[in-house]
């Protein structure tokens, strides 16, 4: 054994059998610190003992596949630690000149030379000196934590101009990914009556669509009632229908087989008028009879003759319903949806026939309202009730008992001009 080494040891063994008769807290606290130092500068060390033996080429003339083999059988480490030390000790002598220095004054510990290495062997070549002596000199006033978020942005302190570029190119190289990674998906779950959405964006593409839906998912806001039943994520999702329901009805979506795009219901007119039954949407989903008759109300009506065997005996010419001068006539009475304190445009209502028109409800002014379509579907699948009053032609809404025992009459007084 080296006498350097051999003196070292025993001094350090002598000191290891004073430890117990070591009273004083500041006699222990010197002494830890003291340790703390001779422990870098041995791993220090033996870190470059270790590289000397990786470039001798010791472990193959001892029959073992690699350094890092002959470390873990040598000296009972475990193989991820052997080779930790291998990386490191090639790293240190390659590339890291002054952190290897700090560790031999034990200003910066294998920890953290383990983090400075790996950040210096990232960096370009030409700025590794640079980043290896700032890293260095941080190691003796930062943690590991800091250390190691100083080495996330190394090149904005080395070369600023070279960290500029890079983050610009990673963030180029993330948008192709994510714009190439975008898909929408629409699955039906048998049995349950919904369809899951899933599916992912760009940022680019998220903003347009959050955009879209921020002002009418927000609380208070589009299809708002007293107390806000709705969760924020039925919000997105009413907002998220309300977006494409809006973009059906602008006219401004492109041809779909030659049709303008449209909801294809098939249901029975007994069923239609009885509300017993299903209909059958254009891909074969089921609905009920209560949401045919809601979609009905403002629709593009297509009457169709079948036989017992469902062929198609005669196809009337559609009907279309709350358009024109009437859709404009309602338009200037409600001038937005109707229901009590909703905010709700033009826009973005429907037409809704206060006695159903399968029921034998005209199509005028008279037994019509606008709604939007939350509170479309609140007054068909609610308590709510909506009538016409005869002295002045508006629309009056009654809630149900449990909002006004009394079931006052209310009527939306945020588009009234009076």
């Amino acid at each position: 054994m080296d006498e350097r080494l051999d003196g070292l040891s025993r001094v350090l063994r002598e000191h290891l059998g004073s430890v117990p008769f070591v009273c004083s807290p500041s006699a222990v606290v010197e002494q830890l610190d003291q340790v703390q130092v001779i422990a870098q500068q041995v791993a220090a060390l033996q870190l470059a003992l270790i590289r000397q033996a990786d470039g001798l080429g010791i472990a193959a003339a001892q029959g073992a596949t690699s350094t890092a083999a002959w470390l873990t059988g040598r000296y009972r480490m475990l193989p991820g630690t052997a080779r930790g030390q291998v990386t490191l000790a090639a790293r240190l002598d390659a590339h890291c000149p002054a952190a290897a220095a700090a560790m031999a004054d034990g200003r910066v510990n294998v920890e953290q030379a383990h983090v400075i290495a790996k950040v210096v062997a990232g960096v370009p070549a030409e700025y590794r000196a640079r980043a290896d002596e700032y890293l260095a000199d941080a190691g003796a006033r930062f943690g590991l934590a800091d250390l190691a978020t100083l080495g996330e942005h190394i090149l904005e302190v080395v070369a600023p101009e070279k960290a500029q570029a890079r983050a610009l190119a990673a963030l180029e190289r993330a948008e192709e990914r994510a714009h190439a990674g975008r898909e929408l998906r629409l699955s039906p779950l048998p049995g349950e009556g919904r369809v899951r959405v899933t599916g992912w964006l760009d940022r680019e593409g998220a903003a347009v669509v959050t955009a879209a839906l921020d002002p009418l998912c927000a609380p208070g806001g589009f299809g708002a009632d007293r107390g806000e039943p709705r969760t924020p994520g039925q919000r997105r999702a009413d907002a998220l229908v309300e977006v494409c329901r809006i973009a059906c009805a602008s006219g401004g979506l492109p041809d779909n087989g030659g049709d303008r795009p449209q909801v294809v219901v098939t249901v029975d007119y007994d069923t239609l008028r009885d509300r017993v039954g299903a209909a059958t949407l254009d891909d074969g989903q089921p609905l009920s009879a209560a949401a045919a008759r809601r979609l009905a109300c403002d629709a593009a009506i297509l009457p169709a003759v079948l036989d017992g065997a469902g062929q198609v005996l005669d196809v009337g010419r559609q009907q279309r319903l709350f358009t024109g001068p009437l859709r404009r006539a309602l338009v200037l009475r409600d001038n937005g949806c109707a229901f009590p304190d909703c905010d709700r445009p033009p826009r973005w209502c429907e037409g809704h026939h206060v006695i159903h028109w399968a029921d034998g409800g005209p199509t005028n002014r008279d037994n019509a309202v606008l709604l939007c379509g939350h509170h479309h579907r609140l007054i068909h699948h609610s308590d709510w009730r909506v009538t016409i009053n005869p002295a002045d032609g508006h629309p009056d809404f009654t809630p149900p008992t449990h909002i006004d025992p009394q079931q006052q009459p209310r009527r939306n007084r945020y588009h009234r001009r009076e």
